[in-house]
Formats: C-alpha cells, structure tokens, sequence
C-alpha cells in the first residue's frame, strides 16, 4: 500500500492543492459559507488520514502496534522469538536459493513477505540478527527490485533501511548502501544488452516445450512414467512462463521507474517475450482437454508418493520402543499429514499438510533428501491442483497497460516484417488482461469510460501503423500490377523492398476485448470505399478497377462488392444527356461534317478543339441506356419547332417574299434564253442587295441570320442521324457476343424442360427479352429522319404557309453566301488569329435538304439547274481572263491569282453540291411527296407495317400548327447598325 501511494504523484498534487485551498477557506471562511469551528476539527481529521494513509506509514504504523495486551507479554516470550526467527531462517534458507533461478515461481513475493516478518520481529523483539539482516541484504545481487503490481516496483534494501534505521547504522556502511545503487544501474545495462541473446534463448526453449506439448504428451513406455512426464511438462511450462514473466517486468519497470528510454531492439526484444508468454497460456488452453483427462491421474500418483514418503517416516518413529509424548505427537502429526493429503488436494488441506509436516519433521523421521523430495512432491501437488489459476497468475499481462507505448512501436515492426503475422494475436491477448483491473477501477464515475478510452487508443494505433498502411500497400500494388505497361519505375525485389501482405489478409479475426477486427474485410472494405469513390468521380475509370478488383481476388483472395455504377470511356466526349439539355448552345457551338459523321468544336479557349463522333455517342449510350435516344429525338423535336418559327417568320416578310415572287416570275420569263438555269448574276444581286435592310453589330446581313438558322437545323438532323448510328453501334457491342443472332436459343424453354426453379425461369425469361430487343434494335433500327419528316412536312405544306413555297428560290443566294461565308472561313485557318476559323459545315447542306424535303421541293430546285449555271458562270470567267492574259503579258500575274480565286470558288460550289446530294439521300430525294403517300397506301393494304422500336416523339395537337405564319410586316425588325 504504501509503495502504491507513494507511485501516485496525481494523487500527492491533489492533495497538496486540496489543502491549500482549506487554507483560503479558513482566512475568509465567510466566502465560503464555512462555519469557522469546524474547519479546526477538520483539518485534523485530514492531518490524521494523511499521516496514516500519504506519507508511507502503513506498514510501520501496522507492526509497531502493541502486542502486549490481557498479560500476554508477547515481547518477552523467548521462546515465540526463538521460534519467530528460526522460521524466518528456514523460510529464506528455502526461498532464496530459488530467487532468479530457472526453477523460480513466486519466490520473489515471498521474499517480500520474510522482510516483513523480519521487520516484524525487529518492532517486536528489538533483535536485529546480523546474520540473517545481511542474507537479505545481499539478494540484491540477483534482483535489486521486485514488481509487486503493475508497475509498482519495491525494493527490498530501501525498505530494510526505512524501517529499520538508525539501528543497522552499525551493521550497514554507506558503501553498501551505494553499493545497491550501482549494481541496479549495471543491473540494467546488462540485460538491456543480454536481453536479445535471453530472448533467443527461450524462444527456442518454449518452442521445444510446446512441440512436446503438441506432439509429446502420452508417448511414455509406462503409466507412471507418462504421468511423471506430464507433470514435469506441465510444470515446465508454468516455470517458463514465470521466469519470462520476471524478466518483462523487471526490465520495463526498471526502465520506467529509473526514467531510462528503452531502444527499439530492446522493446521488440520484450514484446517478443510477451508474446511467448501468452503462446504458452494458448498451448495449454489448445491442450486443455488432454490435461483435464490427465490430472486427475497426476495429482492420484502424486498423493501416492507423498503417502509412501510418510507412511516410511511413521514406520522409523513406530520402530522405535522408546514411548515418549514428543514422538506421539510427531507420530500424531504424521498421521494428520496422511489425511489431509489423502482427499481432495485443496488449498486448506496442502496447507494443513505442510504445517503438520513442520512437526513431522522432527526426531529424524524424514532423511534430508526424504524431506526434500516429500517437499518437491507437495510442492508439484499445490501447482496440479491449481493449475489453471497459476498459469493465468504467471501469464498475466495486466502490466502492459503502464507501458503500451510500446504498443505502436510494437505493431509498426509486425508491418515491416510481415511474415509472422499471426504473432499479432499474442499480442492483443496481451491487452486483453488489462480489462479485468480496470473494471475493478473505482476512480472515475463508470469504469467504462476507462475500458472505452483504452479501445479507442489501441484501435488508432492498429489503424495508423497497420491497417491504414497495409490498404494503401495492396492499393498500391494492384495499380502497379494493373499498370504495368506504363512506365512505373523498376520493380526489381533485389533492389526495391517487396513485401507480401498475404500474410496479414490469412490471419483469423484478432479480438480486440469485446469486439473483433477482420483485417481481410478491413482491407477489401477500403478497396471497396475507395474504389467506388474514384469510380464516381471519374466514370471513364471504371474498367480499370474492374481489373483491380479481379486482380485482388486472384492475388489476394479478396472478395470486393461491384460497384454498380454506370459505365463510362475515356473516349466518353461530351455526354448525350448534356447535348440534350444544351442542343440549342450545341448546334451553335460546333461544326457537323457529314461524310466523317463527327461534330468538330467551333472555338474553343484552349489549344485544341473537341469532337464528337459515333464511338462518344455509343458510349454514352451504354452509359444511360437505349431509353435517352428517344428523348434525345423528343428534345430535337421541340427545338425544331421553336427555330421553324423564327423560319417562317424569315419567309414571310414582305421584302423576302416579295423578291423571291419577283426572281421566281424573271426565271420564268428568262429560263428558255438561260437554257433553264437561274442566272448567277440574279443570285449575286440579291446577295448584295440585302445587305441594305440593315446588320447586326457584328456585321451580319439577314441571309447571314438566315443561312445560320439553316446550319443549326442541319446541325440537329447530323445529331440524330449520329444518335441513331451510335445506337445501332452500342446494340452491336452489346450483342456481338451472342454467337448467332439469327438463331437465338430459348433459354426459358430449356429452364422448363429441365424443371428449374421459377426464379430461374424469370431470370431466363428476362435474358430472352434482353436478347430479343438487342436483336431487333440491331437488325432494324429507327427511322428518325423518316418521322421527322412526317411531323413537320403536312404542315409545311398547308395553304396556311403558302409563303414558304418560293423557298426554293432563295437558295442560289443563300448558297452563294455560304460559299463566301465558308472560305473565309477556311482562309482564316492560315492565320495568327484563328478566331472564325473552320473547315468543314457541312449542317447547311444537310438543314437545305431537310427543308426541301419538307416543302417538297426537289424537283422546283432542281429545275433551277442552278450548279451548272455557277460551273458555267465560272468557266466563263476564266475563259475571259485567259484570254485577257494572252492578249496583254502585264496581266499574267493578276490574272493567274484571279483564276485560282475563282477556281477556289467553284471548289466550294462543288463541295457544297456533293455534300448536298449525300443529305438529300438521307430524306428519299428521289421519291416525291405523291409518290410517298402512294407507297404507304400499298404498305397499309399489305399489312407490313414495321413496329417502331423507339416511340414517336411527342407531337403537337391538331389545333396547333407546326409552324404558324406571323402577322404581315412591311419591314423586317429593326437590326442596328
């Protein structure tokens, strides 16, 4: 008690504030509210607890107590002195042999308890017996101190001088008292250095033992010879676990006590230690059935023995004639040692035996190696009948607790050094003995608090210098493994460390107190985490941790949960659902090449330009699924309608339509002098001439407006025809794995046959529809340009929109200023400044065919001839500068840049006409709406009408035209200058 108090210097600081505190109170009692007549009696009610229970003075208080009492003069009885210091004697003569000895059990606190009563003596008898004072003194050479609890070291000279100075002042010189300080210094230093080499030592040792322990148990030629060799293993075991037990605790409380850091060789040396200890607790606790079955038998042969060692003493004392009351009572005795060790060997009848045995002994009845060997018998008796209790005495590990910083340190090594993972349990067995004290803890309001306190601190330490490096590890490695290709650094084992962590992912799930922590699950719960998150982030990645999670299951034998998430490429582009949000800004924003089928960014801000083209759109329709084509069509549809407003609008005013009337009337009168092709002068004047009605701030003309509107409808018809070619490409992906899609097998009608669950038959059922619609959109696919048509062309062609039927009309101009508009354009390609700049806009074309697909006006616009004439135009031209050239040399050089001008010019004409032509093949230019209503009528009668895989898009009610012709203007709006 007093060592523990006197170790508490949280408790001493308290105290010494809680005083001066009681000093504040008692100089202004009134603050307080303090009845000044009680602070005096109080104050020596502290005085007293604190001489009796702070200052050391338990144990003196305790033996210098008076015996003396009711005439019973204990201090003067000189034969209890004798008695008291001849026990003493043979107590020490026993013990002291064994102290640090391999054959050590609990020695050690027994020697504390014979300083004691020697103290004890010393207070009664005031006899200091120098003899046996220096026999104690001198144990210090084996042990200088000794752990009484925890970390609660006590050394037996400290205390030999505390309580019994001044009188030894004679016996003891200061030399000898330095003398222990010394030793304990080369004490420590000596097993810090020996502790490795210790450690090997019983490494080996307790690993033959447990072999033996495994293997050994039962292999005896005899009966006795098997139960003598099991009770010397069984001891054996328990011995080991005591003297590693010592060793532990000395080094680490000595250390601690005397303030000295540990190295890490040294820690690692010990936890190696703490992990033997608890290997051998757990080899008996596998062994357990066995020792049950065997120690019956053990402590039967033992009892044996004992009783023939006592039955050959009572036949030397019955042998001899001589009656006498002391050899009746030693014959008495040895009877009473015959009973008690005769039944059950209990801790009350070992106890009655051996104080029996102290009678017994005498008269010569046992020989010395008689009574050592009866001793030994006793001794191994106390040990088999408590078995169980001494080993959980020796194996504790309860200390751990003052000392678990170590712990991270500890668990940092088991990291580096990966191969003998398992050695973890031992360890966290360790910890575990360190609940039952704190639950007997009484300082805090629940001990809970404490318990929860010591699981978190354990936990994070196992986190951050195991757990968390190891995911990272694996991490790591699998990305390696699965990015090999790439250039990631040289991987030479030889060179670079190369760590197995298999071994952490085998190991069982390790108890920490109440609670388990699977390392496997741990592992692949943080792939999992992980891989899942960075999925999210960026979806393109998601075949990468496909093969991760592959990897880990192969390598590691991981488990890992799917993620589920939608797929994406890194050839994604722009997503489609975003197009459809935004088609307005995306028709705007890029350029549509028909014969590539890509979309090409117009402008951009950095130092490339995005494309979109039929492998971004499968993609991404492998992303959202089949089901986002039809409201990508739904949403086209709506903006169709809006810029077919701003269309008819263009179309209505009176200054277009008027012209157009007018043009339309001149190519009548003048076609059969023009060999029926619209002149190219008319075409170039009403170019220039509208540009007198006004432009916008940016120095467009209303047919610049105009030919824009008609590029962005173009620009939506490049998009559906892309969405329906990124479809048939995904159904193709998707189904290319299906061996014939000709002859698809019925995989219900197999589940029926063989009598599957019904679950099976809906799993299967589920696959013949998915493969069934795979198979259709594949083979057929949707007509989008078809229904496109069909909703907008009856009301393109009703009287109300009679204004848009000189449409055709307004094309040569109109394709006259796409010639100008797109080699500026391409011209701007050579430049600094590349603002403007493109090469390709091929959505004019393609917006051209689809309206005159509308309004049926194909042949109209084929009547116009109106590419021959601009071939014709040209071919002029050139002739006249040719011959210009040839009748004056100046003009060569001018002439020759003309010339490539305007072969420039019909380069465009040319490109504009194919690209045109191949539009006009998308919308069955050849076939005139008459023709078309024919054919349907044919298909309705023949009943061969094909299914829609993708419902129509929504269309507007009967009561509202597609397209409504504006209020009569006389001017177009107003456009600033």
């Amino acid at each position: 008690m007093d060592e523990i108090v006197s170790n508490q210097h949280t408790l001493k600081e308290h105290w010494t504030l809680y005083k001066r505190m009681l000093k504040s109170v008692h100089h202004n009692p009134a603050r307080f509210n303090v009845d000044p007549a009680k602070l005096r009696p109080f104050e020596k009610l502290l005085m007293k607890l604190q001489g009796q229970l702070l200052d050391g003075m338990i144990m003196q208080t305790c033996v210098e107590q008076l015996f003396d009492e009711h005439q019973m003069y204990v201090t003067k009885n000189a034969y209890f002195a004798e008695e008291f210091a001849y026990n003493i004697r043979v107590l020490f003569a026993q013990i002291e042999p064994k102290i640090g000895d391999p054959s050590e059990m609990d020695h050690r606190l027994q020697y504390v308890g014979i300083c004691g009563l020697y103290v004890l003596h010393f207070q009664i008898f005031r006899v200091i017996d120098k003899k046996v004072f220096k026999q104690l003194w001198d144990v210090y050479k084996k042990i200088p101190t000794i752990t009484l609890t925890g970390n609660i070291m006590w050394s037996p000279n400290q205390f030999l001088l505390r309580s019994l100075s001044p009188h030894i002042s004679k016996i003891l010189d200061k030399r000898s008292q330095g003398n222990v300080a010394n030793f304990t210094q080369t004490y420590l230093q000596n097993k810090v250095q020996t502790v490795i080499r210790e450690v090997q030592q019983y490494y080996v040792q307790v690993c033959s033992w447990m072999i033996r322990m495994e293997s050994g148990i039962g292999a005896a030629n005899s009966v006795v010879d098997d139960l003598t060799s099991k009770c010397s293993l069984f001891i054996q075991g328990l011995l080991w676990a005591h003297n590693i037990s010592h060793l532990v605790k000395t080094v680490m409380n000595i250390h601690a006590y005397a303030n000295k850091p540990l190295t890490k060789t040294a820690v690692l040396a010990l936890c190696r230690l703490i992990e033997l200890l608890k290997s051998i607790e757990a080899t008996f606790h596998r062994r357990t059935m066995v020792i049950a079955e065997s120690i019956t038998h053990i402590v039967q042969h033992l009892q044996f023995m004992a009783m023939s060692a006592v039955n050959t003493a009572k036949k030397r004392i019955i042998s001899d004639k001589k009656y006498s009351d002391k050899r009746l009572d030693v014959l008495s005795a040895l009877v009473l040692v015959e009973n008690a060790i005769s039944g059950p060997p209990t801790k009350e009848r070992i106890l009655i035996a051996k104080l029996a045995m102290a009678i017994g002994s005498q008269m010569k009845a046992f020989r010395e190696d008689e009574l050592a060997n009866f001793r030994n018998i006793l001794m191994k008796m106390e040990v088999m009948s408590d078995l169980r209790g001494k080993l959980k005495k020796a194996c504790d590990c309860s200390f751990v607790y003052w000392h678990r910083v170590i712990f991270p340190t500890y668990v940092a090594d088991r990291y580096e050094h990966a191969v003998d993972a398992h050695r973890l349990h031992y360890m966290f067995a360790a910890l575990a003995d360190c609940v039952t004290p704190m639950r007997n803890s009484r300082h805090l309001e629940s001990n809970e608090d404490l318990l929860i306190a010591f699981y978190h601190e354990i936990e994070d330490n196992f986190d951050e210098h195991l757990l968390s490096p190891l995911c990272r590890s694996v991490e790591t490695n699998l990305r390696l493994s699965i990015h090999q290709h790439l250039q990631v650094g040289e991987m030479n084992p030889f060179k670079s460390s190369m760590k197995d962590q298999t071994h952490f992912l085998k190991m069982k799930p390790i108890r920490i107190f109440h609670r388990y922590i699977n390392v496997k699950e741990h592992v692949t719960h943080y792939l999992d985490k992980t891989f899942y998150k960075l999925t999210t982030v960026a979806l393109h990645d998601w075949k990468t941790y496909a093969e991760m999670r592959n990897l880990a299951a192969q390598k590691y034998g991981l488990e890992m949960t799917e993620g589920h998430l939608p797929t994406q490429t890194l050839e994604q582009g722009l997503d489609v659902l975003e197009i459809m949000r935004n088609i307005h800004i995306f028709v705007s924003k890029y350029l549509y090449n028909v014969n590539n089928q890509i979309f090409v960014e117009r402008s951009s801000a950095n130092k490339h330009l995005n494309t979109i083209n039929i492998r971004h759109i499968a993609n991404s329709i492998r992303t959202h699924g089949t089901g986002i084509m039809n409201t990508t069509v739904n949403f086209t549809y709506q903006f169709l309608r809006k810029k077919f407003f701003i269309f008819s609008q263009f179309m209505y005013d009176e200054h277009i339509k008027s012209r157009l009337i007018k043009d339309s009337r001149y190519f009548k009168e003048v076609k059969d002098e023009n060999n029926q092709m619209y002149p190219f002068d008319r075409a170039d004047r009403f170019n220039k001439g509208i540009r007198k009605l006004g432009l916008t701030p940016e120095g467009d003309s209303y047919l610049d407006q105009f030919r824009n509107l008609i590029s962005q409808i173009g620009n939506a018809m490049g998009y559906i025809r892309m969405i329906r070619s990124g479809g048939l490409r995904c159904c193709s992906n998707a189904i290319r794995f299906v061996p014939d899609v000709d002859d698809i097998i019925n995989f219900q009608e197999l589940c029926v046959e063989e009598n599957l669950s019904e679950e099976t038959q809906n799993a299967a059922s589920n696959l013949d529809n998915v493969l069934g619609n795979l198979a259709k959109n594949f083979a057929e696919g949707t007509e989008y340009f078809k229904m496109l048509v069909e909703v907008f062309s009856p009301e393109f062609r009703t009287s109300k929109n009679m204004h848009l039927r000189n449409f055709y009309m307004i094309l040569p101009p109109l394709s006259l200023n796409f010639v100008e508009y797109s080699i500026g354009c391409k011209e701007k390609l050579n430049k600094k400044n590349k603002v403007g700049a493109a090469f390709t806009d091929d959505g004019f074309a393609m917006g051209v065919a689809y309206i005159l697909k509308l309004l049926d006006q194909y042949q109209e616009f084929d009547s116009l001839h109106w590419f021959r004439s601009v071939r014709k135009k040209y071919k002029e031209e050139k002739d006249s500068v040719r011959r210009a050239q040839a009748e004056d040399e100046k003009l060569v050089q001018t002439g020759s840049l003309t010339i490539k001008r305007l072969e420039t010019y019909q380069r465009e004409f040319d490109l504009l006409y194919y690209s045109l032509s191949s539009a006009r093949i998308f919308f069955r230019a050849d076939k005139t709406a008459a023709e078309e209503q024919e054919e349907k009528k044919e298909k309705a009668a023949n009943d061969t009408d094909e299914s829609e895989l993708i419902s129509t898009p929504q269309e507007v009610p009967s009561n509202v035209p597609a397209i409504q012709a504006p209020p009569p203007t006389k001017n177009l709006p107003a456009i600033t200058a």
